[in-house]
């Protein structure tokens, strides 16, 4: 049996965390192809220093006389980005950082195992395992500590940048350790904050008497208490921040995008790729399965895996388990998703409609766990199959 009385901990970055600039920049890229052509190929990858942000990876158009001209478009991708994230740094400024385009066109030897030719299928774009998850601990059926750690960071970028805290920078970590009794969480045990800050005389009590109201807001009644350590800012000063105190890399911070540890990655990022990369698309496919498993009433915790093999469509394998809270049996749920969902690329894409400019926005505060939006994003995120999976299992 599962333990039920533990300890958790899940950690979250903001928009302004090095790593996350890099995969803001690296999806804003891929947007502006997929404006442009709903079926481009787009794997960008971005890298960020002290005063200098460098592209490069691999991008294919049809047209390629277009593909030419929006490459003109990546330096001022790249300045709106590190501009609307809040940067104005005298090492690191929107206006003034050094932006070095790399990117090229697609590898053929790639493209041949992936496009549909002479009546072959679509494959998936490479080899891979994927996880998906889902539980009750919240609303959204997300874990909570990943949960919470996300919305307080969400919580200060917005009062950041609506200037009610203006001595708030971009760059910030924050970590929850959660309190589960009977399985259930019921309370942080402690708090960790990270958050850079634009007055350099301010002391780390100064911080949290900032901070403090804003992370009580998000976090449910009665989860605070006297008993809670606070480590805000634990160092001191953090005055310096972005890509001019650490250097960032697209990629880097695919727990924080995905589950918080609590369940298991296959290992490949998400920023900078288009949707025919299986290490994408069929991820957010497992979680808007798992979603459903559990939004349907079926299980409490499902965990769906998919592997896939590059140039080939079908997925080589389903995998669900439901960590014995399953009201059917495991195999039955595997194949009702697979009857319920095409799940080769091309049938993950036109399922959950993935050849947009939606990714941007994914970029920072968790892929999962995010309402659906009306132009299509966070299209994972709906319990659309609910009552299909109730007459199928």
């Amino acid at each position: 049996m599962a333990r039920q009385n533990y300890l958790f901990t899940s950690e979250s970055v903001s928009e302004g965390h090095p790593d996350k600039v890099c995969d803001r920049i690296s999806d804003a890229v891929l947007d502006a192809f997929l404006a442009e052509e709903p079926e481009a190929r787009v794997a960008a990858e971005t890298f960020a220093t002290t005063n200098r942000v460098v592209i490069g990876g691999e991008v294919g158009l049809s047209d390629k006389n277009k593909l030419h001209e929006y490459m003109g478009r990546i330096d001022d991708i790249t300045r709106d980005c590190i501009r609307d994230i809040g940067y104005e740094q005298d090492k690191f400024h929107w206006k003034t950082v050094e932006v070095t385009n790399l990117l090229h066109e697609q590898s053929a030897h790639i493209a041949q195992g992936v496009d549909a030719a002479s009546g072959k299928e679509e494959g998936a774009g490479d080899q891979g395992i994927m996880f998906g998850y889902a539980c009750d601990e919240t609303p959204e059926l997300m874990p909570a500590p990943i949960h919470y750690a996300h919305a307080i960071l969400r919580r200060l970028a917005e009062v950041r940048k609506d200037g009610t805290e203006p001595t708030l920078g971009p760059d910030a970590k924050s970590q929850l350790t959660v309190r589960y009794v009977d399985g259930k969480p019921v309370g942080v045990s402690s708090v960790v904050l990270s958050t850079q800050h634009l007055d350099e005389s301010m002391t780390s009590a100064d911080v949290r008497a900032v901070v403090e109201p804003y992370i009580t807001e998000v976090l449910p009644q009665g989860w605070l208490s006297a008993d809670t350590e606070w480590w805000v800012n634990p160092t001191g000063k953090f005055v310096i921040g972005g890509p001019d105190g650490d250097a960032g890399l697209t990629g880097r911070k695919i727990i924080v995008d995905t589950y918080g540890g609590a369940a298991p990655h296959g290992g490949g990022a998400f920023s900078g790729k288009d949707p025919t990369k299986v290490d994408r698309s069929a991820a957010y496919a497992s979680r808007y399965l798992a979603k459903n498993v559990v939004a349907s009433g079926l299980a409490k915790r499902c965990t769906i895996q998919l592997s896939y093999a590059i140039g080939v469509a079908k997925p080589l394998s389903i995998y669900c388990d439901t960590h014995g809270t399953g009201e059917a049996q495991d195999a039955a749920i595997e194949a009702a998703v697979a009857g319920l969902m095409d799940l080769t690329p091309r049938g993950i894409r036109e399922h959950l409609g993935m050849n947009r400019p939606i990714y941007a926005r994914t970029a920072a505060y968790g892929h999962f766990g995010r309402a659906p939006e009306a132009d299509g994003g966070f299209s994972w995120e709906r319990t659309d199959l609910v009552e299909a999976l109730k007459k199928a299992v």
